[in-house]
């Protein structure tokens, strides 16, 4: 996968942060050495975050976002200040902008921000334009824009902080070289025209990483498939929305999962959404349900999100309860009013913003799961599709008192 095409959810997130008319988008635009953001002497000129993805050496793939003053007022300008309280969910690395020796309250609490959620920053005080003498402190850095001093060491700080890579496999390391992997994708209304999805892309790299064997095929024809093979595949792995028919159609002595559940475990919350799950048997009357989902698509008449898994639940349960839906960057200050959420794979969503939603809803008593794992569960075939991962098997049937 090239540097232009990596997904979102899986960039470096970096994101300046300050006061209003600090030279945050000077700065940002310096950095990257793209016009990305409006540069303006009218404090406020930004009034939404506004991201880039890009290469930026030494770190390679990243996305850069500028965001509004933290110090903006008004109605609107609450609203601003809310977005971008907000972009801190998603980011790893920390760009305070300031013009000040002394940090004004405000950028003190973006600092205190910072170290409450884990985030590593950098002070950069900017508009030094005289080449006067600095301080040498950690963390801290003197630059300008206009001229391109530091700009450079900058990047380097930059580079330096940049989260470890992390080995977050999607499937690889369940696989040996040579291994055989079918992965069925159903082609109906609801599939993007000419390509797959991205969780899907994702699994073929992942199989193709270890040197193992990748067949694609679909759900009406994966009997075809299987019988055409001279031994059984290592596992099968399936959209979600097809696992009743997948289930049926593989031989019980071949693994099966799908592509939202080995998500899950590359985003890092597989064990708390197979907990999170078993609270749709305690759903009751007048509840509300929160779907959500981390991208912004066309609904159709069948969507998973809003259609498909609210009439499955209401099925399943028999209850009548009330479904609340949120999308993108989108997502509740507040969870307590919530039975449950159920929330997508996340494929667009980093591991520091999926994290951060599950832990709201951890945090707040509320249990979190995802739609693979629910439908998984609604059609009868969780112990299934988690068996290929013993440990989180035994957690369950704990779970379960079984």
């Amino acid at each position: 996968m090239s540097l232009n095409s990596t997904p979102s959810g899986e960039r470096v997130h970096i994101s300046f942060f300050g006061l209003r008319n600090a030279g945050k988008s000077a700065l940002i635009n310096a950095v990257t050495g793209q016009e990305l953001a409006v540069v303006s002497d009218v404090p406020g000129t930004t009034t939404d975050p506004v991201s880039k993805a890009m290469e930026l050496l030494p770190l390679g793939p990243v996305m850069m976002t500028d965001t509004p003053g933290i110090d903006d007022f008004g109605g609107l300008g609450e609203l601003r200040v809310k977005k971008t309280k907000q972009t801190l969910n998603r980011t790893d690395i920390a760009v305070l902008v300031t013009e000040r020796e002394a940090l004004a309250p405000d950028e003190e609490e973006l600092i205190a921000l910072f170290k409450a959620k884990g985030i590593p920053y950098i002070t950069a005080h900017t508009k030094h334009d005289s080449g006067s003498p600095v301080p040498e402190r950690e963390g801290e850095i003197w630059v300008s824009a206009k001229t391109g001093y530091n700009i450079g060491a900058l990047k380097d700080m930059l580079g330096r902080m940049a989260p470890k890579d992390e080995d977050r496999p999607i499937i690889r390391d369940m696989l040996d070289k040579g291994d055989t992997v079918v992965l069925v994708v159903p082609i109906d209304a609801s599939a993007p025209k000419g390509r797959l999805i991205l969780p899907q892309q994702q699994t073929i790299r992942d199989i193709l990483d270890v040197g193992a064997a990748a067949y694609v095929t679909r759900d009406d024809t994966l009997k075809d498939t299987l019988s055409s093979l001279k031994e059984p595949p290592r596992i099968v792995v399936t959209d979600s929305q097809a696992f009743r028919s997948v289930a049926a159609d593989t031989p019980e002595s071949v693994p099966l999962t799908s592509f939202s559940i080995l998500l899950a475990r590359h985003k890092g919350f597989l064990d708390t959404a197979v907990r999170g799950v078993t609270a749709i048997d305690r759903l009751k009357d007048g509840d509300t349900v929160l779907i959500s989902e981390g991208c912004t698509h066309h609904r159709q008449c069948e969507d998973i999100g809003t259609v498909k898994i609210p009439n499955m639940l209401r099925k399943h349960t028999g209850k009548e309860f009330t479904v609340e839906t949120s999308s993108g960057g989108g997502w509740p200050a507040d969870l307590s009013k919530y039975a449950m959420v159920i929330h997508c794979g996340g494929c667009m969503l980093s591991p520091r913003e999926m994290k951060y939603r599950m832990q709201c809803a951890v945090d707040a008593g509320i249990p979190f799961t995802n739609y693979g794992i629910t439908l998984a569960y609604l059609t009868g075939v969780l112990r299934r599709s988690i068996s290929p991962f013993p440990g989180l098997l035994e957690d369950y049937d704990r779970l379960l008192g079984k």
